[in-house]
């Protein structure tokens, strides 16, 4: 029998805790936690917001800077006793449909997301990905704004449906959502998503 680790996906909007809640996850494991850090600070706000994030990780974290391919470090660095917290997939996503195409954008970035949801839940350590929910507002103006959101929503969903644990923050409280869902009975449930 094969072991595996672990996988969570964080959620919420902008500041609801899902960041401290997905590291104080993180550090409450033990093990040696691996930082996989997606974001390519491009202004000064970024880079304060990045230095926040670093300022609260403990000494012994190791941060890897991987804005495009967190596989990668996951397939190099996989073993029982590390731990893997991604912070975060809609930032990957930016930086992959950035990166492509705009035709292509969202299929290249829906495979590599299935690709990485995949790694994540065969990998023998422990995977946490915080992830932000970014379609709860007004319908974006522009057109890169709306693939994006549409995007991010396939993608939450592709890491959901891998995930064994999916938590929603609000107001800095983490509620487990498919513990709710089976709570709800499976034909609810069915009901509840047509």
């Amino acid at each position: 029998m094969s072991f595996r680790g672990k996988m969570v996906l964080v959620t919420g909007a902008a500041r609801s805790g899902k960041s401290s809640f997905a590291e104080k996850m993180a550090a409450f494991w033990g093990g040696k936690v691996i930082y996989i850090a997606t974001c390519i600070p491009g202004d000064a706000e970024m880079r304060e917001r990045v230095a926040l994030h670093q300022a609260r990780r403990p000494d012994d974290w190791e941060t890897v800077e991987e804005p495009f391919n967190p596989v990668k470090v996951i397939k190099e660095k996989d073993a029982p006793q590390h731990i893997f917290l991604l912070d975060c997939l809609t930032l990957l996503i930016t930086n992959l449909i950035l990166a492509c195409p705009r035709e292509e954008a969202e299929e290249i970035v829906l495979q590599k997301v299935e690709e990485l949801a995949r790694v994540s839940y065969e990998s023998a350590a422990p995977v946490v990905i915080v992830t932000n929910e970014v379609g709860w507002g007004i319908v974006p103006v522009d057109n890169l704004s709306r693939v994006y959101r549409d995007i991010a929503g396939r993608t939450n969903q592709i890491m959901a449906s891998y995930a064994d644990e999916v938590y929603l923050t609000v107001a800095g409280i983490p509620v487990e959502l498919k513990k709710l869902a089976g709570e709800m009975g499976k034909s609810d449930w069915n009901m509840a998503i047509e």
